[in-house]
């Protein structure tokens, strides 16, 4: 991905040295993440594991542990994520340093190492997750964006998967909002799956954060989304599923929020839908039913720490701040109404006037979509 322009102060706990020691701890063939904490738990640091005996070592690992541990580590992925790393604002963050994220470390399974590019320090703020089906409705995605932009302007960080559907629109609702959006990847940083996000994955990384806790190198394999998945309802304080069917892999992501103690929520659908099972069966099973962003922030006590919609004094101000926050979905008037507050009159007359400055376009169905 291209070099971010806003850089994060570099926070990484230690220097070289501690990266590296993390580094070849985690690139360590045959050690899993739970042997891993256990090790660092009794030694105290990727160093002290490392420079540990056999003899040390024997109570905490099996033979075959024990034998990867001594073997070493994958030289050439550690010669990657190196150079990976030495590019602006890309970090490694482990689970010493300060601003680890505390709910994910509550978590089950805490990733030892993320990798991350972008603005690190939305790490820091409450977020939520919001994900569903990749073979989304057009009114599945303009509900995943409206939802997102105003739960990001209201102070949520929006964390998603970066996956087709419902993820995408998820960010790119996050990237208009105040609070910004964060993507968690089933790759290496370096990989951009799937691939026609790539433009998307770039916006991210220059104006939000994403982060995967493979390293650089990692290609798209089957079993690394539920693994992802976990880091995904593990950041947030809640999961909304915007539309899913009875097999869509959002529920396993609402099936962890749930384990994990966080709330669920899911908006309601048609019955004849395909896309509304999901939701539906998650709403049985006692997921909160949403139908604003508002009963999203009531059940989680959030108080808006920015307004929806700000207003501008002139109406000329109006339509540029309009056409900034309306993202590149399609959309409905009636969307807008909803977001900004405004009468109808007043958006028609600003859409027209984007209309005609080629900076909007109408849409069958009584929709209009950003074009630039």
């Amino acid at each position: 991905m291209p070099t971010p322009t806003d850089n994060a102060p570099d926070t990484d706990a230690g220097g070289d040295d501690e990266r590296d020691a993390w580094l070849k701890l985690t690139l360590t063939p045959q050690l899993g993440n739970a042997a891993l904490r256990q090790l660092l738990s009794h030694f105290g640091s990727p160093q002290a594991v490392l420079s540990a005996s056999p003899a040390m070592l024997r109570q905490y690992l099996p033979e075959k542990q024990r034998h990867a541990l001594q073997t070493g580590h994958d030289a050439n992925r550690l010669t990657q994520a190196q150079i990976w790393l030495q590019q602006p604002n890309r970090h490694l963050l482990t689970l010493a340093d300060t601003d680890y994220p505390e709910l994910l470390l509550q978590a089950g399974d805490p990733p030892p190492v993320l990798y991350l590019q972008g603005k690190r320090e939305l790490l820091q703020r409450p977020m939520l997750a919001i994900v569903g089906s990749r073979h989304a409705s057009p009114q599945g995605v303009r509900d995943a964006c409206a939802f997102a932009h105003a739960l990001a302007d209201a102070g949520l960080t929006i964390v998603s998967g970066m996956a087709l559907g419902i993820d995408a629109a998820a960010h790119e609702g996050g990237l208009t909002g105040a609070a910004g959006t964060i993507a968690v990847t089933g790759t290496g940083l370096d990989i951009v799956y799937p691939a026609r996000n790539r433009q998307l994955a770039h916006r991210i990384a220059d104006h939000g954060l994403i982060l995967s806790e493979f390293p650089p190198g990692t290609p798209a394999m089957t079993h690394h989304f539920p693994r992802r998945n976990r880091i995904i309802s593990g950041l947030a304080r809640g999961c909304l599923v915007v539309e899913a069917t009875l097999h869509s892999g959002s529920l396993i992501t609402a099936r962890l929020a749930a384990e994990q103690g966080r709330e669920v929520f899911a908006i309601p659908g048609s019955i004849h839908s395909p896309f509304s099972r999901g939701c539906h069966s998650l709403i049985r099973q006692g997921a909160k039913l949403v139908e604003s962003a508002q009963d999203i922030l009531d059940e989680l006590h959030l108080p808006v720490t920015a307004p929806i919609y700000p207003q501008p004094t002139t109406r000329e101000d109006a339509a540029d701040v309009l056409l900034a926050k309306i993202g590149h979905a399609p959309f409905s008037l009636d969307d807008l109404i909803h977001q900004t507050g405004l009468t109808a009159s007043e958006l028609s007359a600003m859409l027209l006037e984007k209309e005609l400055a080629g900076q909007v376009t109408a849409l069958p169905g009584a929709l209009y979509q950003r074009i630039f």
